[in-house]
């Protein structure tokens, strides 16, 4: 993924853990369908993320390496996750999903995340500020 510096931090504020300390926001067509397609896994370790605006569902289509996957409503909170999403796979499109975060497999485990707890996704900037 190569991510050059934190632009985001996903924080999951019921669990009070860090879910992705380096998050690229895929906000365009082309962003979102590309995802983590074609990453290598090595660049795809603990802390970092990719966060999908606007998705409902994700595909795991060329990619080496299984990972987590969260669905957030409009108010960020969890409605449905997908833990170790095998490559090759299409997961379910979640109607009550807004966005959706792609964290390295085990995440959600280690963070005991689950559906409802409430997430918290700012910039880096804004992350200075606090």
């Amino acid at each position: 993924m190569s991510v050059p510096g934190p632009t985001a931090y996903a924080f999951n504020r019921t669990r009070e853990a860090y879910l992705a300390t380096h998050l690229r926001i895929a906000e365009t067509h082309w962003s979102r369908f590309r995802g983590l397609m074609c990453t290598d896994s090595s660049s795809f370790f603990e802390g970092c993320g990719v966060w999908l605006v606007p998705s409902r569902g994700v595909h795991t289509f060329a990619m080496r390496f299984p990972i987590d996957v969260l669905y957030l409503n409009r108010e960020k909170m969890v409605v449905h996750l997908e833990e170790n999403l095998k490559p090759w796979r299409l997961a379910p499109v979640r109607m009550n999903a807004v966005s959706v975060l792609e964290l390295p497999a085990n995440t959600l485990h280690s963070t005991r995340t689950a559906v409802g707890d409430q997430v918290e996704i700012a910039s880096a900037s804004e992350a200075a500020l606090l």
